[in-house]
């Protein structure tokens, strides 16, 4: 290649000159260089460019003695290497470079010759590095370096493709591998997703964790269930200081779940308020129970709970999901009064859930008419299962401008609402079907326009049930108050659809009041004296509903709830301080245990002035109704009324915590009984019961069995001005 004479083209023939500050050898440099770059491909320019990053400066031999050269200025380091290691001067012209992880040292440089940061590299990227192959995991994602890569052929060859650019990539700070922290996650992960405890010994699952980390010790069953125990005891500590620190009592719901095995299971879930007035619901024990049948079988598992947690005398009710015999409810009475105070002689043992009842309800009514249900199950069947025919509806559904925004889906058999969504989407696109009848000559007969009618009669009845199990599969905890609402307007609804004059419209609704009856004369009186809890419906409601229910006989059942919760008043005001009270009850217990000698005194005011002036229930319900508002937090209104009402806000907190349901949100829907599953059956009970209890704990949220807290619920303000 000819190369031609520096011009005045060239920026070094500018910059040459008598004033420069720069020695000659940097511009005879940069005039080679630029001569270079006039003539080469983009290609070799590319090339250059990187060459010249790697390219060290080259000093000619020539006379500078006219020539002053300025201070040289040290270049800043820019390759990663240097965030591993310090450069540490050990003699005259001789520097070192020492890992900062395990205090190696390597050369660096010697007088003028550098020795680079190849080795370096090495040192940290391949894991030559003693303390960095400890810390780090099986794939070295932690390391910014990545092996070089090996191209293939003759080196000397000469080649186009351009040299790799190098990246900068974010460092990431060293984890050390922890074996006991990694066996802590196994089981976490086998108890929050139900995983079985041998998924340890599967060889799929051992090969991959041999191939994450070989360092990991694999464990075996026996460990693992350690481990799940271990958690267990570990997360039970904190729900045992949840408890011993409410200042209230707690009420307990029992869900039976059945077996393979004739053996029986009791869900034990506490709910209960804490000393920030926190609804919270913790499942507290599994119970196995060998003969599930017999009369002792929930007071057992009461009694075993109770003992657990330390909860002699704080337990106020008891929810139960199935109806008992006489011999097992009074057991449960007996435990009731004899184990705790006497609040209202046992009577807040409530034997009927209302999840189970209502999906008894409504099993009842899709029996009945089984054959009409099966017949619209066909219809949306035959549609759903081909695509094709289901396009074909969607145009029919066009054409005849249906306002309804259904889509149809089969039903889950097992869940009640499924069922009952997929008649209502099929009756608001009867006519649909209509005319796919008479389109489609492989359509079986459809129902017909009386048999449309009993579907939407059914749908009608089965709307109340939906829309109050609705309420029971929110994430937060409902107060008690809310169900009265719902459970009046039930009775109501079926009372007057059991004598309608319409035959079809009676046929339906009788068996269903029949059913919902039953519960209604169990929960009655629960139910009324939460909602007199309500500052915003006190005993107005109960007497405006018991008139519409009752008619001429509404004033006897309005004064068993005037005389009951008067009744429960005066025995809040008997009670004893809560052994394990916090708070203001704290306070009152620690100022009679400094000996003042005014406990009789206090009984003396509270008997003479009885008489004179208004208790605290009266003079609450003789004051005027708060506006109702959409979201109301009457738990929070009572606990910014406690000083205003001491005893009365301590029978409210306990009152509006007692849970009308023992299932589990997901559960609301189902017709059938739970039943555990085979593998779990074959476990220890105290196994089963660690990881079950477990998993309600670490899961928290309120999505899976026993929820969360109702923190969502109490954020908000009460939107209202209290009265003085």
């Amino acid at each position: 290649m000819v190369r031609g004479p520096v011009t005045d083209a060239t920026p070094s023939a500018k910059l040459v000159g008598s004033q420069s500050p720069y020695p000659i050898q940097f511009y005879l440099f940069l005039t080679v260089a630029y001569s270079l770059k006039m003539e080469m491909t983009p290609t070799e320019n590319n090339m250059l460019v990187n060459m010249e990053m790697q390219l060290e400066p080259v000093y000619l031999s020539m006379q500078t003695d006219n020539v002053e050269t300025p201070p040289s200025k040290r270049r800043k380091k820019k390759s990663m290497v240097w965030e591993h290691f310090t450069i540490e001067t050990v003699g005259v012209g001789c520097r070192r470079a020492c890992c900062k992880q395990c205090k190696q040292s390597f050369a660096y440089s010697t007088g003028s010759k550098v020795a680079g940061t190849s080795h370096l590299k090495r040192h940290i990227a391949k894991g030559s590095c003693p303390v960095v192959l400890r810390n780090q995991q099986q794939q070295d994602l932690l390391s910014p370096f990545s092996a070089p890569s090996k191209v293939g052929g003759d080196s000397a060859a000469p080649t186009t493709d351009t040299p790799k650019r190098r990246y900068r990539t974010a460092s990431v700070p060293y984890v050390a591998f922890d074996s006991d922290r990694c066996r802590q996650e196994i089981a976490q992960m086998i108890i929050l997703h139900d995983y079985p405890l041998h998924i340890v010994q599967h060889p799929g699952f051992m090969a991959f964790i041999r191939n994450l980390q070989p360092r990991f010790e694999m464990v075996n069953f026996s460990t693992v269930q350690g481990d799940c125990v271990a958690t267990y005891l570990r997360e039970k500590q904190s729900v045992q200081n949840l408890i011993e620190g409410m200042p209230g009592r707690i009420c307990l719901t029992l869900d039976l779940w059945n077996s393979c095995q004739t053996t029986g299971y009791v869900f034990v879930t506490g709910q209960f308020v804490d000393s920030e007035w926190k609804i919270h619901r913790k499942l507290l024990n599994v119970v196995m129970e060998p003969y599930p049948e017999s009369d002792s079988a929930f007071s057992h598992a009461v009694s075993a709970c109770l003992s657990d947690w330390n909860m002699e005398g704080r337990l106020f009710s008891l929810t139960i999901n199935q109806p008992l015999s006489e011999v097992g409810i009074d057991s449960l009475r007996n435990l009731l009064s004899e184990k705790n105070p006497n609040i209202l002689g046992g009577q807040l043992l409530l034997d009927h859930c209302l999840a189970r009842s209502l999906s008894g309800i409504a099993k009842e009514a899709l029996t009945a008419g089984q054959e009409m249900v099966k017949k619209v199950r066909d219809c949306v069947k035959y549609v759903k299962t081909s695509e094709l025919l289901e396009e074909k509806f969607l145009e029919l559904k066009q054409q005849l401008q249906v306002p309804s925004m259904k889509t149809l889906a089969l039903d889950d058999q097992t869940r009640w609402n499924t069922t009952y969504e997929m008649l209502l989407a099929a009756s608001e696109l009867k006519e649909v079907f209509s005319c796919l009848d008479t389109s489609d000559p492989d359509y079986s007969k459809g129902p017909s326009a009386e048999e449309w009618k009993q579907v939407e009669n059914m749908c009608m009845y089965l709307k109340l049930l939906f829309d109050t199990a609705n309420l029971l599969t929110s994430s937060t905890v409902p107060t008690t108050n809310n169900f009265f609402h719902e459970a009046w307007k039930i009775q109501l609804e079926l009372a007057r659809a059991a004598t309608s004059e319409d035959a079809a419209i009676a046929t339906i609704a009788k068996p269903m009041q029949v059913s919902f009856d039953k519960y209604w004369k169990s929960c009655c009186l629960m139910l009324a004296i939460a909602v007199v809890m309500d500052p915003r419906f006190k005993m107005k409601l109960v007497e405006f509903s018991f008139t519409k229910i009752y008619g001429d006989e509404a004033a006897t059942y309005i004064n068993l709830v005037d005389e009951g919760i008067h009744q429960l008043f005066l025995e809040y005001v008997a009670l004893p301080l809560p052994p394990n009270g916090g708070g203001f009850e704290g306070n009152m217990k620690q100022e009679d245990d400094e000996g003042l000698g005014l406990t009789d005194f206090d009984m003396y005011i509270m008997e003479t002035t009885s008489q004179q002036s208004k208790s605290e229930l009266d003079q609450y319900l003789e004051e005027s109704l708060l506006p109702r508002v959409h979201e109301f937090d009457v738990v929070g209104w009572w606990k910014l009324n406690k000083v205003k009402y001491p005893t009365l806000s301590k029978m409210a907190r306990d009152i509006l915590t007692v849970p009308v349901c023992s299932v589990a949100p997901e559960s609301v829907f189902e017709t059938g009984r739970k039943e555990m599953d085979r593998y779990r059956c074959s476990l220890r009970a105290e196994t089963v019961e660690a990881i079950v209890c477990a998993k309600d704990w670490l899961g928290g949220g309120g999505k899976g069995r026993g929820g969360g807290d109702s923190g969502e619920m109490m954020k908000a303000l009460v939107k209202m001005e209290f009265p003085i």
